[in-house]
């Protein structure tokens, strides 16, 4: 597999369907259903792109993009909102 792309999406139609879509692009899909897991996977595997969806369970996806940008570990990681 290529480049790894973490999902954070508590929606499970859009996390499988953009799983899929990524997995046949030839990504390794990496996928979180809420932002407290996703930020913990996010710094664990350094994915080299992050997809968060903007309404999140337990925060908004904007306070977790903030919370991945204040870690030197993950504060480069392109973030897109879906």
């Amino acid at each position: 597999m290529g480049r790894k792309v973490l999902i954070i999406d508590d929606n499970l139609n859009n996390l499988t369907l953009e799983s899929d879509l990524l997995e046949v692009a030839g990504f390794k899909v990496l996928s979180a259903g809420n932002a407290a897991d996703g930020i913990a996977m996010a710094i664990k595997e350094l994915p080299d792109v992050i997809i968060m969806d903007v309404r999140l369970p337990d925060m908004r996806g904007s306070v977790a993009a903030t919370v991945l940008r204040n870690n030197p570990l993950t504060h480069s990681i392109p973030i897109v909102f879906v």
